[in-house]
C-alpha cells in the first residue's frame, strides 16, 4: 500500500494516513510537509499551502505552516462537510504530541476514548491524541475548524498527558 501511495497510484484515506504517520512517530501534517533543498523560509503563502481531499470523507485539510521552517508547532485548517464522521485508532506516537482544535465555522462533535464533546464555534479543545479519536459533523452545514499540534521529542506523550 505504502509503494502505491508513493508513486501516486492510490490515494489514502485520512484514517490510513493516520496509521502511517503513528507507525513513523510523527504528525499527520508533517506527511503533507515538502522537502525542499532551498533556505527555511517562515512564511507560508496561501496559493503555496498544501491542500489534501480525503477520498472517502470528502474533508478538506490544508497545511497552515511553513514546512521547512524548524517550528515545534504546526497549524492545520481542516473543513468537515455535514454529515461526515472519520475515526482514528492509532496508539502511542515515539514523539509526544499535543493537539488543539478551535471551531472557526459550524460545530463538531469529539470523542477522545469514553469522552464526547460537542464544540460550538469558538470553541477550543485540548487533546490527548494517543487514544480513539472519532470526528463527526452532525449537522446539515460543513465545519471549519484549525487544529494547533505541537511535538516535544524530549518526552514521551503518556508522560504528558498522566
Amino acid at each position: 500500500m505504502i509503494s502505491l501511495i508513493e508513486r501516486g497510484e492510490s490515494s489514502p484515506t485520512a484514517v490510513v494516513l493516520d496509521k502511517l504517520a503513528a507507525g513513523l512517530g510523527v504528525t499527520l501534517a508533517s506527511l503533507f510537509a515538502e522537502q525542499k533543498n532551498a533556505a527555511a523560509q517562515p512564511l507560508m503563502r496561501r496559493a503555496d499551502q498544501r491542500v489534501w481531499r480525503d477520498p472517502d470523507s470528502g474533508y478538506l485539510r490544508r497545511n497552515l505552516s511553513p514546512s521547512s521552517f524548524p517550528s515545534p508547532i504546526e497549524l492545520v485548517e481542516v473543513i468537515m462537510p455535514a454529515g461526515v464522521r472519520v475515526a482514528y485508532d492509532t496508539g502511542r506516537r515515539s514523539v509526544g504530541v499535543s493537539q488543539q482544535i478551535w471551531i472557526v465555522e459550524g460545530e463538531i462533535e469529539v470523542s477522545l476514548g469514553d469522552e464526547t464533546y460537542r464544540l460550538l464555534m469558538g470553541d477550543c479543545l485540548c487533546m490527548d491524541i494517543e487514544q480513539p479519536t472519532i470526528f463527526r459533523n452532525l449537522s446539515d452545514q460543513p465545519a471549519r475548524y484549525l487544529v494547533a499540534l505541537a511535538t516535544d521529542t524530549k518526552f514521551p506523550a503518556r508522560q504528558r498527558f498522566t
